[in-house]
């Protein structure tokens, strides 16, 4: 199979082109010697996301009104954060995702993500939030919600997350990828660039774009800009529904921008939810389609299935005694469309599921019979945040605002130039999962006050601090000798 010949800001994580390796939870419908193809594969019912139908507003002069999608949708759209203590060395620009490359930096990502249920189930990128020991969530409204993880999936690059909050949450409605056709309007919003809640329009380019997995893969190409900040966010058709999850852009050429289907990441949401992770069946072979060209060079005895490459060692295939040039016609005496078609009825059958292929091998027919094993996951993937957003607590010296300070000596005011009526303690780290990062506040800023009360010393300050009830709003007064300004953040105080 030909390899998509694009340079790409790499989104997601690169694996190999192994049979197995797409959403699970479909199942194969229609008659015992019915045909694998996609559209032949049902997908399980959402059992987290909810709501109706949304009217398609469509504007008798210009076409698709996407001021009325974007106002109808918008409010569902969250901003994701992502913080990690652990430190990386600078990754190279081609394959920078959303991520601070600073040596000696902690890791940040920043994305998007949308509401798809009441309760607070999120979905945004594996990427964004990849090893986080905190993920923050900014709602519409400007509040800022802890989120926990409630499940990954590193294949598809997909997340699934959880907020507690009060009132009534904007949701998502999902509408059906398999259905979208080149050619038709979409709009992405998101947070590209850090800012927030921006509307692009496009057509949809090309469905089922091959870019990283041969096997996997089946992206939406859109030339709707999409930017950095942008992963996770939702790609919507005219009738206001989500039909995919910006994900991935082009490097090389503008407008070109790549979204998960949103089938495809339904088929995952009851695996994500109970499990938090997904197990794909996997058999372990190397695939393409039986072409005609194929067809007439190797004289195949069909016209129609899957063509076997490659049969890596200790893999079932291997242990069945499937070879290079087998032309796999069946599965479960349904007969095989494509190589992709095959794919997905075995990664929608749950590890250990027994199928039988019909081979055909030498211009003679054979029955192969093979155990599928869990696909394996790819080689970058992380474990993600523990269930129930547990992080590593606040040292003794950081203090229940998680940042250090220290007294300001005369070197001290003349190396940052500090004005003389600043006065007050001088920030020297802050953790990256803690409540003044949260509240943005940095190294190298100056505290003046604290609820209005005036901090004279690192003693004063850590007496002051210890003081404040946990889960109170604290505001802490500052000066920034970057910005020359004062300011007034809001703090709030861990409850733990």
């Amino acid at each position: 199979m030909k390899v998509l010949a694009v340079s790409l800001v790499v989104l997601a994580a690169t694996v190999g082109f192994l049979l197995g390796l797409v959403a699970a939870g479909g199942t194969p419908t229609g008659s015992r010697r019915g045909v694998v193809t996609p559209a032949a594969l049902e997908t399980r019912p959402l059992s987290i996301s909810t709501g109706a139908s949304v009217a398609s507003p469509v504007n008798a002069g210009t076409g698709v009104d996407f001021a009325a999608v974007a106002a109808r949708v918008n409010g569902a759209v969250v901003n994701v954060d992502a913080v990690s203590r652990e430190i990386r060395g600078r990754t190279p620009r081609r394959f920078q995702r959303d991520l601070s490359d600073e040596n000696g930096a902690p890791r940040e990502g920043a994305g998007s993500g949308f509401i798809i249920d009441a309760a607070g189930f999120i979905l945004t990128n594996h990427h964004v939030m990849e090893g986080a020991d905190l993920v923050t969530v900014t709602l519409g409204d400007g509040r800022a919600l802890r989120a926990t993880v409630v499940g990954t999936d590193p294949a598809i690059d997909v997340a699934l997350l959880k907020v507690d909050a009060t009132g009534v949450l904007p949701v998502a409605v999902l509408g059906d990828s398999d259905t979208l056709r080149v050619g038709e309007w979409v709009c992405a919003i998101g947070n590209p660039m850090g800012y927030v809640h921006s509307v692009t329009v496009g057509v949809v380019s090309f469905l089922g774009r091959k870019l990283f997995d041969q096997s996997l893969d089946a992206y939406i190409q859109t030339d709707a800009a999409i930017s950095f900040g942008n992963s996770g966010g939702p790609l919507i058709n005219s009738r206001g529904q989500v039909v995919g999850m910006t994900t991935a852009i082009s490097s090389q050429a503008s407008n070109i921008g790549f979204a998960i289907p949103i089938s495809q990441i339904v088929s995952v949401l009851p695996q994500l939810r109970e499990h938090g992770r997904v197990a794909r069946g996997y058999a372990g072979v190397v695939l393409t389609t039986a072409t005609p060209r194929l067809q007439a060079a190797l004289q195949l005895a069909r016209d129609r299935g899957a063509l076997v490459q490659d049969v890596p060692p200790e893999t079932p295939a291997s242990r069945a005694g499937l070879r290079p040039y087998d032309l796999i016609t069946a599965i479960d005496n349904v007969d095989v469309a494509s190589d992709d078609a095959l794919i997905r009825y075995i990664s929608a059958r749950a590890p250990g599921t027994v199928v039988r292929f019909e081979v055909w091998r030498d211009r003679a027919r054979q029955t192969v019979t093979l155990k599928l094993t869990e696909r394996p996951l790819p080689p970058t993937a992380r474990p993600a945040q523990p269930p129930g957003g547990v992080r590593p607590a606040l040292s003794q010296e950081q203090g229940p605002l998680g940042m250090i300070v220290h007294d300001i000596d005369d070197a001290t005011a003349r190396r940052n130039a500090l004005p003389e009526s600043v006065t007050g303690v001088m920030i020297s780290d802050v953790d990256v999962t803690g409540p003044a990062r949260q509240a943005r506040l940095r190294r190298g800023q100056v505290v003046m006050e604290i609820n209005r009360q005036r901090i004279g010393s690192a003693a004063q300050f850590q007496r002051v601090v210890a003081a404040l009830p946990r889960g109170a709003a604290v505001a802490v007064y500052v000066f920034d000798p970057v910005t020359d300004q004062r300011a007034i953040y809001s703090v709030i105080i861990d409850s733990s």
